[in-house]
């Protein structure tokens, strides 16, 4: 069968949507019989996603398309383009995307954010998405979802059917995994980290519940660490900043906005734990990322995070500071723990891969051509 894939999202605008698209591609090929023809925008800044390496696999082959995301002819010259490319069905997983493309297609589900926090949204911005989110919805056969917590949340906010969904979970990209003492100590020396710390990971956007957390390590005092926030810079980085300086917190946090990608497993790998107090996630990717760096995790007990992270966590109530500030102050003070959550973590993100994406997503494919 002929696979047609808009990738069109493996640019630096898209770090969470574009790896996800980078690592499945990489994981389809060695499995599908057939051929896939990955869209791609040559004109899109991306510092982050090695196409030359998708177009070492004989089967998939990389074809630019001058059709930017968010652009209008989205709605006419992709879908001009699928006609003369005669595929036999299309993998189109962001929202945005062609309405109506003419061949069996399939949606990727990821979150309802916008849905269910939006007072982090201007108000058009939320109705065109919501418009768009809806669109795609019903342009799709078909429907792959990250998680069950996300299935559900689709099924219950859009009436999605049950079984025209396939739970399709992610994995850590193979970079994450312990690293060595050395790697570890060349970070901490570059990034100047002389003390023990505990890591979060992430952007800035009101759902992961950043104030909550800044609030959580004003209540504690541990001795010599300091609370790591690394992630995108954003407009929301100064009010964080801010709000730091006003809980007294500037010698007790360290903020490294826009953290190179290249440089996370070390920074993982070196932190005391990591702390994810997110009180919504489509997947949640960074409390993986830790596990499989053998770093020990506490995380919020909601949406899809009990799936991510089993029994290998240590869980708290994100809306409570105090929980939050317990779990940490406990992790911090018992090594006995720490050690028995690192093998857990371990064995916990060794059950998830993207060949079992693929897997499963093929699977989803395979079932919609058939219907």
């Amino acid at each position: 069968m002929r696979l047609l894939f808009d990738a069109r999202t493996l640019q630096d605008h898209f770090p969470g949507i574009g790896r996800y698209v980078f690592n499945l591609l990489a994981a389809l090929a060695p499995l599908w019989e057939g051929e896939i023809w990955a869209l791609y925008c040559p004109d899109a800044a991306n510092t982050r996603y090695d196409l030359g390496a998708l177009a070492r696999y004989p089967n998939l082959r990389p074809v630019p398309v001058a059709v930017p995301v968010f652009h209008l002819r989205e709605q006419t010259d992709l879908p001009r383009l699928i006609r003369v490319m005669r595929p036999d069905l299309a993998h189109l997983p962001y929202y945005v995307r062609p309405f109506r493309p003419g061949v069996p297609n399939v949606l990727t589900l990821f979150d309802t954010i916008p849905r269910r926090f939006p007072s982090g949204y201007p108000r058009l911005r939320r109705w065109v998405i919501e418009l768009m989110q809806r669109q795609a919805i019903r342009s799709a056969d078909a429907y792959v979802a990250i998680s069950q917590a996300t299935a559900s949340d689709f099924q219950t906010l859009y009436g999605i059917p049950a079984g025209r969904i396939t739970i399709t979970p992610l994995a850590a990209d193979p970079v994450f995994r312990p690293q060595s003492p050395e790697a570890v100590t060349v970070l901490r020396r570059q990034w100047a980290l002389d003390k023990p710390y505990v890591l979060y990971v992430g952007s800035h956007q009101a759902h992961k519940n950043l104030a909550r957390l800044l609030e959580a390590w004003a209540l504690l005092n541990p001795r010599e660490v300091v609370l790591v926030i690394a992630g995108a810079g954003d407009r929301r980085h100064e009010a964080l900043g801010r709000r730091v300086r006003a809980l007294g917190l500037s010698s007790r946090v360290r903020m490294l906005p826009d953290f190179p990608a290249a440089a996370l497993p070390a920074l993982y790998g070196g932190a005391e734990c990591f702390v994810f107090p997110s009180l919504y996630e489509g997947f949640g990717l960074p409390v993986l990322e830790a596990m499989a760096c053998g770093t020990p995790v506490a995380c919020s007990h909601t949406s899809s995070l009990p799936e991510v992270a089993g029994e290998a966590a240590l869980f708290f109530d994100p809306t409570d500071p105090a929980a939050i500030a317990a779990a940490l102050d406990r992790l911090l003070r018992d090594p006995v723990l720490r050690d028995a959550l690192r093998r857990c973590g371990l064995a916990q993100a060794a059950t998830f891969s993207w060949t079992r994406t693929a897997q499963t997503t093929i699977a989803a494919y395979r079932r919609l051509v058939a219907g």
